[in-house]
């Protein structure tokens, strides 16, 4: 699991690409049945990798940092802007648990919620809902009409699962001013008013490549020939 305390844009950028790959490619621990399907990154309209501690006893807390990124209207990635997540919980809960987050923000009334105010309420401004996994989901009644948010998520600890319903993605504004040695907002940021950084290379081919990944594949399955399509014979 990440480190969840927050830390300089630059670390968490490169702690969110850490995250992204283990729920992205395969591995000792993930088949194809454990990832996050292609398609769902592919027509997401934004993201927030974020690392997450809980802990308590009968209340439980939450908090953690990360980033968020935006699809921008050419359908790049925007750079990332600076996340913190916090909430509250009750319930017969003991023991401490860290988790890492992949969060797909599916509409843009989501990515529009957070730049408005500076923060989401995950449950409130928007539906939340256990993102489907493996590669064969994608004709899935459900996937129609999607929540607003989907969340994967991987834990260690006592306890046996994360609900985020009530917590708060928050703007890191600090920390965002210092890495772009300059006062803006997550507004401006997830807009495309900054570049994105070099410091954000590996999470771009992540993205890009599995996106690419969801693009070929649909090619393949829908513009290959058909068994019985043939060329017309042109008589001379």
């Amino acid at each position: 699991m990440s480190n969840p305390i927050p830390s300089n844009l630059k670390s968490e950028a490169k702690k969110a690409a850490k995250i992204l790959r283990d729920f992205t490619e395969i591995s000792n621990r993930n088949g194809p049945d454990k990832l996050i399907p292609p398609h769902v990154i592919a027509k997401a309209e934004g993201l927030a990798i974020i690392s997450v501690i809980k802990a308590g006893f009968m209340i439980t807390a939450r908090g953690g940092s990360g980033i968020v990124i935006a699809r921008l209207s050419d359908r790049r990635w925007s750079a990332p802007s600076a996340i913190g997540i916090a909430g509250l919980g009750g319930g017969f809960e003991i023991g401490v648990e860290v988790s890492d987050l992949v969060i797909i923000l599916n509409q843009r009334r989501a990515i529009e919620a957070f730049t408005k105010g500076g923060n989401l309420t995950l449950g409130g401004n928007c539906t939340v809902a256990v993102g489907p996994l493996g590669r064969n989901v994608e004709a899935d009644v459900a996937l129609r009409s999607p929540a607003a948010v989907f969340t994967y998520c991987r834990s260690r600890g006592l306890f046996a699962g994360i609900s985020l319903e009530g917590s708060y993605l928050i703007e890191r504004k600090e920390t965002n001013r210092k890495f772009y040695s300059q006062d803006i907002r997550a507004s401006a940021i997830l807009n495309g008013d900054v570049e994105p950084p070099s410091e954000c290379y590996d999470l771009y081919h992540i993205l890009d490549a599995y996106t690419e990944a969801y693009t070929a594949e649909w090619t393949s399955k829908n513009l290959r020939p058909k068994v019985n399509d043939h060329i017309p014979c042109v008589w001379v």
